[in-house]
């Protein structure tokens, strides 16, 4: 009889895990069909599902009119290399406080939390101005540094979970026989944390990807990654659904394939340390 209930416990939570998963997923597949219709059918009502006239016209001129891969190629080197200074600073402070922990460890942790309540547009004014005064608006190296300053709480914050879960005593042992400070980062504790720090980097590769705010206030044409991309197709004259759903498609589809290769080493990182 138990076992009755816990097979019907199974089936429901697995229709509910379902239906949650295809309404979290309906608008990327109703982004991804709107991308192969004209722009009458993306537009009709009621709205047509499947039974409309596939046509791959709209990616044919968005290619036409932008150039998605020197977009696409922004975007590789601000969301990664973002992401990999962050992690260069980020592990050394981890480290410090899940292991040195000091009287304000927690004080410090809570503040760099407290950095992610701040709205962006209340300090765009003046970084505005400062990349403007030293040349580095419409740069890279821009909003590589922007995307780094504000993800770099969430590197710290997670980091930290994943040291605090490594026992101490392997560091102690490692540091008995020898070890300093560099050699105990790079060959001890950062092999046993990889799990924890490729989940956080896979996080913070897509945080950066998606970043909209920045991207659109401090770029123009050089270094506008597929966020800009994507905001060109809405203007004044009118939305052109079907061709904005091919520029989505087109910038979606990279981070995508990148999640979907990744989430066994994503969810291994993302639990580490939860289950003893």
């Amino acid at each position: 009889m138990s076992r009755a209930v816990t097979n019907r416990r199974k089936a429901i939570v697995t229709v509910i895990a379902w239906t949650v998963g295809l309404l979290i997923f309906f608008p990327i597949m109703w982004t991804v069909l709107t991308s192969f219709k004209s722009e009458s059918d993306a537009i009709a009502i009621p709205p047509k599902f499947f039974n409309f006239d596939w046509t791959l016209e709209n990616y044919v001129a968005v290619q036409e009119r932008s150039n998605y891969f020197r977009h696409f190629w922004n975007s590789v080197v601000i969301s990664v290399g973002s992401t990999l200074i962050g992690l260069a600073i980020a592990i050394p402070a981890a480290w410090a406080m899940a292991f040195v922990p000091g009287k304000r460890t927690k004080d410090v942790l809570m503040w760099m939390l407290s950095t992610k309540m701040l709205p962006p547009v209340g300090v765009l004014v003046p970084m505005y101005l400062i990349f403007r005064d030293t040349g580095l608006l419409d740069t890279r190296i821009a909003l590589v540094t922007v995307l780094m300053l504000i993800n770099l709480p969430i590197i710290i914050w997670m980091l930290y979970t994943y040291f605090r879960e490594i026992p101490g005593e392997i560091l102690e042992a490692a540091r008995m026989d020898g070890a300093g400070l560099k050699s105990e980062i790079l060959y001890v504790l950062t092999p046993m944390a990889v799990p924890g720090i490729a989940s956080t980097m896979l996080l913070n590769i897509i945080l950066a990807w998606n970043e909209a705010f920045w991207t659109l206030n401090l770029t123009a044409a050089k270094a506008a990654p597929l966020t800009a991309f994507i905001a060109s197709y809405s203007s004044p004259e009118g939305l052109f659904y079907a061709k904005l759903s091919a520029a989505s498609t087109m910038a979606i589809a990279p981070i995508l394939i990148l999640g979907w290769f990744s989430q066994k080493q994503l969810v291994r990182g993302l639990t580490f340390g939860a289950v003893k």
